[in-house]
C-alpha cells in the first residue's frame, strides 16, 4: 500500500513539474513550487517510515519551515520588488 502511495506521490510531482514549467502566470508557477515542496515533504516522511529512520520526519518538518518562509519571500518580493525595503512614502512631507 504504502509503495502504491510512493508512486502516486511521484507521479504528482511530475503533474507539479510540468505545471511549473508551462504555467501562464507568475503566480500558477509559485503554486506548483510550493504544492511541489508540500509533496518533496511527503515524500520524505513515507520514505522514511519505509526504510524504518524516524530521522527523516525531523528532515521532512525542516523542509516544510524552508518551503513555507521560502514561498513568502517570492510571494513579497513579487509584490513589493523588494526583500527588506519599506514602500517608500510618495510625499517627502508623509515622513513625518
Amino acid at each position: 500500500m504504502f509503495l502504491i502511495g510512493v508512486i502516486a506521490l511521484f507521479i504528482a510531482m511530475i503533474l507539479m513539474l510540468y505545471r511549473l514549467y508551462v504555467g501562464p502566470t507568475l503566480y500558477d508557477r509559485v503554486l506548483a513550487t510550493n504544492s511541489f515542496g508540500t509533496t518533496t515533504v511527503l515524500f520524505i516522511g513515507v520514505i522514511g517510515f519505509l526504510t524504518e529512520r524516524p530521522d527523516f520526519l525531523d528532515i521532512a518538518l525542516l523542509y516544510a519551515l524552508i518551503n513555507f518562509v521560502g514561498t513568502i519571500a517570492i510571494l513579497k518580493f513579487f509584490r513589493y520588488r523588494a526583500m527588506g525595503d519599506y514602500p517608500q512614502p510618495e510625499h517627502p512631507e508623509d515622513m513625518q
